[in-house]
This record gives C-alpha cells, sequence and structure tokens, in this order.
C-alpha cells in the first residue's frame, strides 16, 4: 500500500507540496517556471520590491509562473524597518490581492539576520489588518512562540543566515519551536544541499522554503527535482520514526539459541 501523508494546511490552506521555493537570483523567469515545476512546489514567494508584478513592458514573472496554479506569496525581503514591511505587503495586497504573506523584517545587510522587535511590531500590525503571516524569525524558541501568540500562522526559523547554503546550525531549538508549536513550522534560509532539506523535515518541520540552493547551483533544475525528493524523504524518515542513537553494536540477527 503507498504511503499517503496529510495535507500541509496554512491558514486554512491545503497543499501536498511541503517545499516553497523562491522567485529570484536565476538567470530568468523561463528557468525559475522550470525550476518551480521540477520542485513540485505549489507556493512560490515573491520578493514585492524586486520582481516585476505589474509592468506590463517588460518580462512579467505571471507570464511564467501562473497565478492560478501557483500561490503567489509575497514577501518583505529588503525590508530593515517595519514600515518599509507593510507598506510593502498593503501595497501587495492592492496589486494581486493577496493576503497569505511572508514577513521578513532584516536588521543589517551583512548578516540579513531577522529583527525581532520589528519584526513582532509589524506582524502585530499586520494582523489587526486582515494579512495571513507567515512570519521569518530568528531559532529563539522564545520569540517564535511570541509570533504564535500574537496570530501568525507559520513560523519560519532559519536554519542559517539567507543565502549562506550552511544548512541547519542549531537543531536543537528547531526541535524546542516545533515541539511547542501548534501552528506550521518551516525552515526559511540556509539551506544549501538535498541533504539540509532532508535533515530539516526529518526534525519534524512541517516544509522548507528555499531560493538560492536552487537558483544558484550549477544545474538549478536538477537541484530543484533533489530538493523535493529530499523534503519527502526527510518526511517519510520522520513518521516512520528513526532507531534510537546507540554508543554500542547491537546484531541486526538474534544471537540466542546459536551453537
Amino acid at each position: 500500500m503507498a504511503f499517503e501523508d496529510k495535507k500541509l494546511v496554512i491558514a486554512g490552506r491545503e497543499f501536498t507540496s511541503r517545499l516553497i521555493v523562491g522567485t529570484g537570483k536565476y538567470k530568468d523567469y523561463a528557468e525559475n517556471a522550470a525550476a518551480a515545476e521540477a520542485a513540485g512546489a505549489e507556493i512560490v514567494t515573491v520578493a514585492v520590491r524586486r520582481v516585476n508584478l505589474t509592468d506590463t513592458d517588460a518580462p512579467m514573472l505571471i507570464d511564467y509562473i501562473d497565478p492560478q496554479k501557483f500561490t503567489y506569496l509575497p514577501n518583505t525581503a529588503g525590508c530593515f524597518t517595519g514600515e518599509d514591511a507593510v507598506r510593502t505587503l498593503r501595497l501587495a495586497r492592492e496589486a494581486g490581492g493577496w493576503d497569505l504573506v511572508k514577513l521578513e523584517v532584516l536588521g543589517d545587510e551583512k548578516t540579513l539576520y531577522p529583527n525581532m522587535p520589528e519584526t513582532l511590531r509589524s506582524a502585530e500590525l499586520l494582523i489587526k489588518e486582515g494579512f495571513q503571516v507567515m512570519v521569518y524569525c530568528s531559532d529563539d524558541p522564545i520569540m517564535a512562540k511570541r509570533l504564535e501568540d500574537i496570530g501568525c500562522c507559520a513560523i519560519m526559523p532559519l536554519a542559517a543566515p539567507i543565502g549562506s547554503g550552511l544548512g541547519i546550525q542549531n537543531p536543537v531549538n528547531i526541535r524546542l519551536i516545533i515541539e511547542q508549536a501548534n501552528v506550521p513550522v518551516l525552515v526559511d534560509a540556509g539551506v544549501g544541499t538535498a541533504s539540509d532539506a532532508a535533515i530539516a523535515m526529518e526534525l519534524g518541520c512541517d516544509g522548507v522554503l528555499m531560493n538560492t540552493a536552487i537558483a544558484e547551483a550549477k544545474e538549478p533544475i536538477l537541484m530543484a527535482e533533489a530538493m523535493k525528493n529530499a523534503v519527502m524523504a526527510g518526511r517519510q524518515a520522520y513518521l516512520a520514526g528513526r532507531m534510537p542513537k546507540r554508543l554500542y553494536a547491537d546484531p541486526s540477527s538474534p544471537v540466542g539459541g546459536l551453537i
């Protein structure tokens, strides 16, 4: 009998794929679209300040990635204040009617680490305005719980700095965030290769968001497919329940009754 997983549910919306991909750093929109297809993604995150959504005189993302097929997730990449983030998402809602959004407020240009006080402040305002907020955050379990408590619909702790490809740097904190959460937890930022995605899923994450790991691979389409398989394998391994780690060997065959 084939394994059938339950759906990923975010803000009442059901998704089969647990891999979210970005729309930046690709050589063109055509490659971006091919990668999204190869990844089996249903959600694509869109940097509102960097991706052409409205200028019909230039190539537009919607001409390549159909918003009727993919769920667009506007994000606030490049915002360093709560005011800029809120303004950006208000414009996104006006342009496309999007209310499911990804909030990120960055602290500095060198680390692109989240500014958590500004993130919390802008999340509260967006939620009051009716947005469904998926929030990029630090791997601090206390702050992650606070974001959930104010109404964020998904918590998205970083694995490592954005675009670093370092993989999961603090699995203990990620696990703590997962254990206390009542909303989906998705690793966001820092994944570099398929094994990183599998580790995130084996920890119990509900999904993984990535952009650079696919876009900057030597073969982006092949890497997108690898990431799809890694997320699926990691999810199945988590649900299957791994064997315990042991200090000493444990024979695979029974030894009782041997001559």
